[in-house]
């Protein structure tokens, strides 16, 4: 904590300055990392024609790259965990611009799945680090509003970092929108290294430790949380083009601006699910899984047009957008003496749930189709709610 003591000495306006830049950096970094992950959401089309595999095939881009993430957080977070953070995070950084670099190139579908397993690697490590940084960063008041913008970067990647690479595929190519990715990623490890003072690890992280928070009723109930939730969105989201395609008739064209919508409505949510979760986690969580189920099922039966499609992706967009940062929350109250470890279990939990809703759907999407994937991902949700009406959770979900 010294180094926090540190920047905190400064003179106000130096040290205000420092602080704001260096959890600003951190967000940019969650934000990278995140929409690496979800790139080929958007891009599944023409990904499986330039790489001659089926779309089911093709979410197997966004599974390697989460199973990947899954395994590296818990098992390299406690392995590295004795080298400063501020190195860790650009080592993790520059793993990230080879990984998309390499994608952008990929020539084979083999190829791509190196490069998503680089990605994979850097994301879980870079995510798990990441959370737990804001308490180090900044002091006393300043603790939440930190953490919120750390975990905006997550939130605001998972419904912006979509639209985002399916616009620049339709302006250029998909692989134009991996490069452009890999080029933040580089303008993101230069503010790091230059925003960020030396952060020597806080604590000695062991796997038996990580494991065992497991134990803990709030924190298993979380991570139960999170295994639904985000299993039965991905199982859904990850096959969101091909169902407004074939569900609601919306030509290639106008799938990037009903995804810039959702994205848009998902920011809002992130925020508004912040407030929420600091002062009642459990009743943040039921409205989220509640509105989500409704929403994903109901596309199938009443989305059959561009306007019902547009206001079923808004509303998909609030309550999906605050899943990363309630769930979060949720956990680091539940461990606030074990933050990286209650981080890494998370990013795990998310990143795995990523991987088998990406495959599930897949499977569904090339067996029953598109249609069995939404209703398959609004009973996932369901699920969810359950979980969280039935489970332990914490008093509240204040971090500082």
């Amino acid at each position: 904590m010294a180094q926090t003591e540190d920047i905190a000495g400064k003179a106000p306006g130096e040290g205000q300055s420092a602080r704001r830049g260096g959890w600003t950096a951190v967000a940019g970094a969650t934000f990278t990392v995140v929409t690496s992950e979800m790139l080929p959401v958007g891009l599944l089309t023409p990904i499986g024609d330039a790489l001659h595999v089926s779309e089911g095939t093709a979410g197997l881009t966004l599974t390697i790259t989460g199973l990947v993430g899954a395994v590296s957080a818990p098992l390299l977070t406690p392995l590295l965990g004795r080298l400063d953070r501020r190195v860790l995070l650009c080592s993790m950084m520059a793993l990230l611009v080879l990984g998309n670099l390499l994608a952008a190139w990929a020539p084979n579908f083999g190829v791509m799945v190196v490069a998503r397993v680089l990605v994979g690697i850097g994301m879980g490590v870079v995510w798990a680090v990441a959370a737990g940084l804001a308490v180090r960063l900044v002091s006393g008041t300043a603790i939440g509003p930190a953490t919120s913008l750390i975990f905006s970067g997550i939130a605001v990647a998972s419904v912006l970092g979509v639209p985002a690479g399916t616009y620049i595929g339709e302006l250029a190519d998909w692989r134009t929108a991996f490069a452009v990715i890999a080029a933040l990623a580089v303008v993101v490890l230069i503010a790091l290294a230059a925003l960020l003072p030396p952060l020597p690890a806080e604590q000695d992280i062991r796997l038996g430790g990580v494991l065992k928070l497991i134990g803990n009723p709030q924190v298993a109930t979380g991570l139960a949380m999170v295994a639904f939730l985000v299993t039965g969105h991905f199982a859904a989201y990850t096959y969101v083009r091909p169902a407004l395609e074939e569900i609601s008739g919306v030509s290639p064209t106008l799938i990037g601006t009903l995804l810039l919508v959702y994205g848009v409505a998902g920011v809002l949510g992130n925020f508004a699910a912040g407030a929420g979760a600091g002062r009642a986690p459990r009743g943040t969580l039921l409205v989220i899984a509640l509105v989500l189920a409704t929403t994903v099922g109901l596309l199938p039966l009443v989305g059959g047009s561009v306007l019902t499609a547009g206001v079923l992706l808004a509303v998909w967009g609030i309550s999906y957008g605050g899943v990363s940062v309630s769930t979060q929350t949720w956990l680091l109250a539940a461990a606030p003496q074990a933050r990286e470890a209650a981080s890494s279990l998370f990013v795990g939990v998310f990143n795995g749930a990523i991987a088998l809703g990406a495959l599930i759907g897949g499977l569904t999407a090339d067996g029953p189709g598109i249609e069995a994937v939404m209703w398959l991902g609004g009973g996932l949700a369901l699920a969810a709610l359950l979980v969280a009406a039935l489970g332990r959770a914490p008093e509240s979900g204040r971090l500082g």
